[in-house]
């Protein structure tokens, strides 16, 4: 699903416009974002966490000629489902 549709079903469910629908969703994903650039955790119960991962330096190949490279360290998002998530995804 792309933001569009999103913002298309949230504005079906909420009687809402799809323009505000999505302004609605890009300032969510703002805060997101920003919590995320403070290094914060994002937690919606029921739903999941968003997580700052941080990723060591470490030695890699060039995929093309096999050269040795060394990958910088870096930050990474990382996302954990919640109990409820989880137990939507399960088979009946």
């Amino acid at each position: 699903m792309r933001k569009p549709e999103l913002a298309a079903a949230v504005a079906e469910r909420t009687g809402l416009s799809r323009e505000k629908a999505s302004e609605i969703i890009t300032a969510f994903t703002d805060q997101i974002l920003a919590a995320a650039a403070r290094g914060e955790d994002t937690t919606l119960m029921g739903f999941g966490t968003f997580n700052i991962r941080s990723r060591e330096a470490r030695d890699g190949r060039n995929p093309q000629t096999g050269e040795p490279i060394r990958i910088q360290a870096s930050k990474t998002v990382g996302f954990k489902a919640g109990k409820a998530f989880k137990d939507a995804l399960r088979p009946d």
